[in-house]
């Protein structure tokens, strides 16, 4: 039987550790970004 390369796997975990926190902050700046927007399209009434 086949040794388990720890170090494979650990390195597997780390990549997929770091894809799950790019795509969060991703997230994030998206929500941030159209939060921004958002009173700008609700502010032209205010104005007249």
């Amino acid at each position: 039987m086949a040794k388990p390369n720890y170090s494979f796997e650990k390195r597997q975990r780390e990549i997929a550790k770091k894809k799950q926190k790019e795509e969060k902050e991703a997230r994030k700046r998206a929500a941030k970004a159209a939060k921004q927007d958002e009173p700008a399209a609700t502010d032209p009434g205010q104005g007249t």
